[in-house]
């Protein structure tokens, strides 16, 4: 009898250790199981270049920073968590004032709500970040008030901060990918296609995007899971878009614009990103997305990588 109470005992401290993989069926549900005051630190890498011709790489840009996760609040339908971003370092630019523009968000909190099961809801303190924001743009004014384009520079900065919506969709993506796979379940090597709406970074209406998430590997005994997801944004939408926004800028700088829509380029969108998740309590252990965006014979990568410390 004592023998079955000890092994009784021991089933219970190891059962939430594989509780969201299912062995029976190879599948896992990615959920977040996190207590008030839990925290994490992560540093972020975030490189961009452009490639010509297929050939010619050109405009190469990496940046690191570290951020600290911590659950401000636990219920029973949602948690509250912070993200601080600190120790922002430009490692290589061609951009002179994109140093100062990272400035601005360096020891900038932004406190998220997300559901009971890691779900991402809404930035809670969006008017404190504008706010911040905006301080940080008036120092760059003053400061950098001699370089050409400041004013459309800044104007960008401004719309990416302008609303909850806009902080939401396009100020935050280390967030939103961050929690891209969580409150879902997947079977090993499924496929998940769906049909979604993407923020539209011109302004306007959002674009429609074709998603496939999927399953790609199940390590019970490290309990941890790697999913995968691909998008693609509309390409019609999408060059309709980038066209209005050349045109208005070409306009705004008093400049000739000529170029009819049927004779500007093809503009494609895609983004591939895969995590590795801790199963038992949904903490991301590793990240890494990838947005390539091309027009015409010039390619626009971005990658940015989230890896626990």
């Amino acid at each position: 009898m004592k023998r079955l109470i000890v092994l009784f005992a021991l089933s219970l401290l190891l059962a939430p250790v594989f509780a969201q993989i299912n062995k029976s069926d190879s599948s896992v549900q990615v959920v977040s199981y996190w207590n008030k005051r839990d925290k994490q630190k992560y540093t972020i890498t975030e490189e961009s270049y452009q490639v010509k011709n297929a050939t010619d790489t050109i405009k190469r840009q990496l940046f690191t920073y570290d951020v600290d996760i911590e659950v401000l609040d636990s219920t029973s339908n949602s948690y509250t968590v912070k993200w601080l971003f600190r120790n922002v370092k430009m490692k290589q630019t061609w951009d002179p004032i994109m140093e100062k523009l990272l400035s601005v968000v360096n020891n900038m909190p932004i406190i998220i709500k997300t559901s009971e099961m890691g779900v991402f809801q809404e930035v809670v303190n969006w008017e404190v970040i504008h706010d911040h924001i905006e301080k940080g743009i008036n120092i760059i004014r003053s400061e950098c008030k001699d370089v050409p384009n400041l004013d459309m520079v800044i104007e960008q900065l401004q719309n990416t901060y302008s609303s909850k919506e806009a902080i939401e969709n396009s100020a935050i993506q280390e967030i939103q990918q961050y929690y891209t796979f969580h409150g879902a379940k997947y079977k090993l090597n499924e496929e998940y296609p769906n049909s979604i709406k993407r923020p539209n970074v011109y302004g306007g209406e959002p674009f429609d995007a074709e998603i496939n998430v999927y399953l790609d590997e199940i390590n019970f005994n490290e309990d941890n899971v790697i999913l995968r997801t691909s998008q693609v944004i509309n390409n019609k939408q999408l060059t309709d878009a980038a066209y209005g926004y050349v045109k208005k800028v070409a306009q705004n700088m008093g400049a000739r614009f000529t170029t009819k829509r049927i004779d500007f380029p093809v503009a494609v969108n895609n983004i591939d990103t895969a995590s590795r998740i801790q199963a038992s309590t949904g903490w991301v252990i590793y990240s890494i997305q990838t947005k390539e965006v091309s027009m015409d014979n010039l390619l626009q990568v971005d990658e940015r990588t989230i890896e626990i410390q």
